[in-house]
């Protein structure tokens, strides 16, 4: 029901049936501009989203195009951590300012903000969703042509008003090859279907692990499972990364964009033609 609705049908001249629903969607801060929002999500944690967010940007800005990343894991924020930024985000009367990796790459996280990255954020999910409302109504996101945002794992609070406060123009969703991940797929696909967002595909993490003594390729977490998933719901596997432990101290060592993003330009190209 709209705010102007009265609630007498009687009276009314339009069918309820013919009303538009309000758009929740936020403002960005007038500063802003902004090309496309692409979230990163997954039905788990510990999938290694985080990680496959700051490589997309990584190889988006790498076209020559200007990458973002919103970090909406508030309770779990990384990607400053990854990119190995630590200065804390300024600010003035026009808004926020993200920070900026060495590559040129604007962020911006709750981690931003605290006195010590490892202090805790001690939130209940209503002020956590308002953080990341926040992230896009309050940041200045200068010229960015695609803003990625990291989401936290689930459908809570956080997803909730990602999807209906930013223009998110579609989703990847990151996997891993264990049995149960059509049940996490669903979840994700399903989220993005009563959301009206499009998916653009799957990224499928922890794939393999390639012996560097042999070359032979070992499915560490057993088989995949994800092509059956993949067909069931129509969605292309954009890519398949292996267990790597390089890119683990990559991302520890806060060098992230230092990493080989070619496993991924399938999933870049998919982002590229929305």
């Amino acid at each position: 029901m709209s705010e102007s609705c009265g609630g007498n049908c009687s009276s009314c001249s339009e069918a309820c049936s013919e009303r538009k629903p309000e758009s929740l969607q936020a403002q960005p801060n007038p500063k802003s501009k902004i090309g496309k929002v692409i979230a990163v999500v997954s039905g788990k944690g510990g999938v290694g989203k985080s990680t496959v967010s700051a490589m997309l940007a990584t190889a988006m800005q790498r076209t020559g195009r200007r990458a973002g990343v919103l970090d909406a894991d508030i309770t779990g924020p990384s990607i400053p951590k990854a990119f190995g930024v630590s200065e804390c985000a300024s600010a003035d009367e026009e808004g926020i300012y993200p920070a900026v990796t060495e590559s040129g790459i604007q962020i911006m996280s709750v981690n931003l903000l605290l006195e010590h990255e490892d202090d805790p954020v001690l939130w209940r999910g209503p002020i956590i969703a308002g953080a990341v409302k926040q992230f896009w109504t309050d940041v200045v996101w200068e010229n960015v042509d695609y803003l990625f945002v990291d989401m936290p794992p689930g459908t809570g609070d956080v997803p909730l008003t990602v999807f209906q406060s930013l223009p998110v123009d579609g989703i990847v969703i990151v996997t891993s090859p264990q049995e149960l991940v059509s049940m996490i797929v669903a979840k994700a696909v399903r989220m993005a279907e009563m959301m009206h967002v499009p998916v653009i595909g799957l990224v499928e993490n922890y794939s393999y692990f390639r012996c560097p003594d042999c070359g032979k390729c070992h499915q560490i977490f057993g088989k995949s499972h994800l092509d059956e998933t993949a067909q069931a719901y129509h969605l292309p596997v954009l890519a398949r990364l292996p267990i790597d432990p390089a890119v683990a101290e990559a991302c520890d060592a806060g060098r992230v964009e230092s990493l080989d993003t070619t496993e991924l330009e399938p999933a870049l190209q998919a982002i590229l033609a929305r």
